[in-house]
């Protein structure tokens, strides 16, 4: 008897995605290579959060997380039995956070941190082989991606105190990681398990510092100099991460489905030259996490098929990053799977309840305000065609 899923990449709604941890936006999931014969698919998807929450001062932060469009693509080749390839172009990693600047004629926007911005800008294309062993179901795979980033991080408010008002504009670089994994299959209950190392990627940013004047010894002799103004280059390393995905068969018309991802987010550190020499600190410090998704598929019709998946992030330290202002989530994506004949249309929609956090700006370590009861939502689509 034929199962109607031959892989989770129809189920695990990639087109609608949410905040992760960190700064990332996608998991960096390998589907389209699991699909029988050549495939190819696109996607679209938009994100809705709503972050906000209340500074120390008691005035209210406004919305800090602003919306975001992600595009994708991907082909996959069948060489013959045992031998495919696949490219994927995806956006795992952004960021888009922005805290209304203060007013307070007008009540708005946060004294502590209003006018604190961060956007992230990252495109990852990967290429990747893949051989099966016919005879006993394994396979490894392996490639190599390029990520492409800029960014530029604005901090402002009476949390930074005398740096406030500092800019880092983080000009485009391209760089390259690696990709390795293993994985077995069994076709006759859609039995699937695949492991995935995901390398880190070291950046080399060309990257212009500015903020105000700052007087180096305070009200001494020596006058406010531009101690914060500088161009130089700066290494930040993208994390390195483990994917295991996994899927089996329960009837011929049910498959469940999940994964396990982990990201080494304490490596993600970001110390530009003159920050660092005025400060002592750097401008981002994030823990790892570790995400869960599990879920079960349908078919209803021989066009129609369903999916709902579940996802939790375990919260860590209370206190975050102002540029990264969520402490773990849970939350539900449902989809719909229209397949006709080689044409496979998946949309869905995402549903995730933020964890609380405390902003802080390492001067000392303390909370700067209270982000509570948060949300995003996610919808999206993917066209994927099978030839």
């Amino acid at each position: 008897m034929k199962y109607v899923f031959s892989g989770t990449a129809a189920l695990l709604i990639g087109a609608a995605p949410a905040l992760a941890g960190g700064i990332e936006r996608g998991g960096q999931f390998l589907g389209p290579l699991w699909e029988p014969g050549n495939y190819a698919e696109f996607s679209f998807g938009h994100v809705k959060p709503s972050v906000d929450g209340v500074d120390k001062l008691g005035f209210k932060t406004g919305s800090v997380a602003n919306s975001y469009n992600l595009f994708g693509m991907a082909y996959k080749h069948q060489f013959n039995d045992s031998w495919s390839a696949a490219i994927i172009l995806d956006q795992p990693i952004g960021a888009d956070i922005d805290y209304p600047d203060f007013n307070p004629v007008a009540g708005t926007g946060s004294a502590m941190l209003g006018g604190t911005s961060a956007t992230v800008d990252g495109e990852h294309l990967t290429g990747i082989v893949r051989f099966k062993m016919p005879e006993n179901g394994f396979g490894v795979h392996a490639g190599i991606r390029a990520g492409r980033t800029d960014a530029n991080v604005t901090l402002s408010g009476a949390a930074y105190g005398p740096v406030s008002g500092y800019n880092l504009d983080v000009d485009r670089d391209t760089a390259y990681g690696w990709l390795a994994g293993v994985s077995w299959e069994r076709p006759d209950i859609a039995a699937r398990v695949a492991l995935t190392y995901n390398s880190s990627i070291e950046h080399d940013f060309d990257v212009t510092e500015s903020g105000p004047l700052v007087d180096p010894d305070g009200p001494g002799p020596a006058p406010a100099m531009a101690l914060l103004d500088g161009s130089s280059t700066l290494k930040v390393e993208s994390p390195k991460s483990w994917n295991l995905e996994f899927q089996t068969g329960v009837d011929p018309k049910t498959l469940v489905f999940g994964s396990i991802r982990w990201v080494d987010w304490s490596s993600f550190q970001v110390n530009p030259e003159k920050f660092v020499q005025v400060t002592k600190g750097g401008l981002v410090d994030l823990e790892d996490t570790t995400t869960y998704t599990i879920g079960v598929g349908r078919k209803f019709t021989e066009n129609w098929s369903g999916a709902a998946s579940f996802i939790f992030e375990k919260s860590g330290d209370d206190l975050v990053s102002p540029l990264a202002p969520t402490n773990g989530k849970k939350g539900i994506t449902l989809a719909a799977i229209y397949t006709q004949d080689k044409l496979k249309i998946t949309t869905g929609v995402s549903y995730y309840k933020l964890g609380d956090a405390m902003p802080e700006t390492g001067t000392p370590d303390t909370a700067r305000a209270d982000m509570e009861d948060n949300h995003v939502w996610g919808v999206g689509v993917k066209v994927g065609y099978s030839f």
